[in-house]
């Protein structure tokens, strides 16, 4: 028996995988003016004076993008190393005075994690 979507003669088996690409197309096309394209948000610096200062201009915001991700990064990692110290308390495994260490240790790590990486994107 033949899928219902090949009942209809005027889609054929091969002309049914572009139909459904056009149909899916077609929501899309509604949103964009035609002939116009996005305009190019300014790096946080500004525009600079040429191409290559502007390349800069966004290669610091990059800098700081990556640095960002670093810190959730090291916040995560910090956050879940006390969380399975504060877990282990639970089972016998480690005393308060870990958790309160590695609590401490932490937000120390986190402080100097992101005083080294505003001292590192203040050189660009």
């Amino acid at each position: 028996m033949k899928h219902s979507l090949f009942r209809n003669h005027f889609v054929t088996p091969l002309t049914a995988p572009v139909a459904s690409l056009v149909a899916a197309g077609l929501p899309l096309s509604a949103y964009a003016a035609p002939g116009t394209l996005p305009t190019l948000e300014d790096p946080s610096r500004g525009q600079g004076t040429g191409i290559l200062q502007t390349l800069q201009n966004y290669g610091y915001d990059i800098t700081l993008l990556v640095a960002l991700l670093v810190i959730t990064s090291m916040f995560i990692g910090v956050s879940y190393h006390a969380y399975t110290t504060y877990a282990e308390i639970h089972t016998g495994r480690k005393t308060w005075g870990n958790f309160g260490l590695t609590v401490a240790v932490g937000a120390l790590l986190l402080v100097v994690g992101i005083w080294l990486l505003t001292k590192g994107t203040g050189v660009l």
